[in-house]
């Protein structure tokens, strides 16, 4: 028997999110090109289009999804490799489909969900075949799971979007993490990391030709981007920073954004928000953002299915990390790497990849716990 009683403490959140997305957005039209046309209706637009698909996921169930995770992840990885074929590069990177008439559409963003969906029913059919697997059988399962999000992580990278290749790695460890396997593969990866980091760096510092030589130039200076953020920021950092230095206890006023930086709309929504409505605006945006994800956490802590489970901890980790880099790169705390704000920053494909996150989470709290059965 299913509960059809819906999550308020995960919907209201999402909704107040949407509200602050879309005056936000339509704040930061100001600085925005006009040849990209209304944002704040297209980001409504979105949004009505993401509480649809929401609908839809939750007459459909989770398991729909669940029994047809091979099928999306196929599809997911062949559209990654239709844009390095066929796309049209916008600011020399190749992230986008164009639709006449609809817009871009970017792939990577859907295959974070593919991504997670395919590693939580590949935990739960491990853990389902083995009660106490040995050693051999965990490296086996490991070294599958990495094939699985390497494939994907290749040929983002090769977009360029470094990015989502990380958040693609957070939802793994993440996602292994809960797996059950022996902490000392988690000792071992580490080691190991930390050797290759080494090396790299060493080749980056010591041996720039050498580096060059075996990565490539491209690799070069996307490195060169992150590790010398702090000498580098330019315009776009200072100005959010001046924007949001300035703002004060209750900020300039709402369509009041005191000066000009790029990416207004979308990486750095954080800016305009804080410049807008101040210090008492950010802790309250921070406090719907940290209630939203403690009670994904403490929807985890419930007695639920364990692909549930796992899919939880791909989107709290996902979620966490973007929450913490986007506003971190905005103060200046982290480097620029064009990672968005989840349900705030503009985006038809992120904001409708959050929605069917959305979905999947409302899903799992309307159900009570039984087994699943799909390969």
């Amino acid at each position: 028997m299913t509960n059809t009683k819906i999550n308020l403490r995960i919907l209201i959140p999402i909704i107040l999110l949407s509200i602050i997305s879309i005056i936000t957005i339509n704040s930061a039209l100001m600085y925005t090109s006009k040849s990209l046309g209304n944002l704040a209706l297209k980001q409504t637009i979105w949004y009505g289009i993401g509480w649809l698909l929401v609908i839809i996921l939750m007459k459909l169930k989770n398991e729909y999804l669940y029994r047809r995770t091979w099928i999306l992840y196929i599809v997911g990885n062949l559209l990654l490799i239709g844009l390095l074929l066929f796309a049209d590069p916008i600011n020399s990177s190749k992230c986008w489909f164009t639709i006449p008439g609809i817009g871009s559409i970017q792939p990577s963003e859907f295959m974070k969900i593919f991504l997670m969906l395919t590693l939580a029913t590949m935990i739960h059919n491990f853990r389902n075949d083995y009660d106490t697997p040995t050693w051999k059988q965990e490296f086996i399962f490991i070294l599958k799971t990495l094939m699985i999000v390497a494939i994907p992580s290749i040929l983002t990278f090769l977009q360029p979007d470094t990015g989502c290749v990380i958040i693609y790695l957070v939802i793994y460890i993440s996602m292994m993490f809960t797996s059950g396997i022996r902490i000392q593969w988690f000792i071992i990866a580490f080691i190991l990391l930390g050797i290759t980091i080494g090396g790299f760096l060493y080749l980056y510092l010591y041996k720039e030709n050498i580096f060059i030589k075996i990565f490539g130039s491209s690799i070069y200076y996307r490195l060169e981007r992150i590790i010398k953020w702090k000498e580098g920021s330019g315009l776009q950092l200072e100005n959010a920073l001046t924007a949001i230095g300035s703002a004060g206890l209750f900020g300039h006023g709402y369509n009041k954004t005191p000066i000009y930086f790029p990416e207004s709309s979308t990486d750095f929504i954080f800016a305009v928000y804080a410049s807008n409505f101040g210090f008492i605006g950010v802790i309250i945006l921070l406090a719907i953002i940290l209630y939203l994800d403690v009670n994904i956490i403490v929807l985890s802590k419930k007695k639920i299915e364990d692909t549930d489970k796992f899919i939880i901890s791909g989107i709290i980790g996902m979620l966490l990390f973007q929450q913490i880099q986007n506003i971190g790169m905005t103060i200046g705390l982290a480097p620029i790497t064009g990672i968005t704000l989840p349900f705030v920053s503009y985006g038809g494909s992120s904001l409708l990849s959050y929605m069917l996150i959305a979905g999947i989470l409302l899903n799992i709290s309307q159900k009570k716990n039984r087994t699943y059965k799909y390969r």
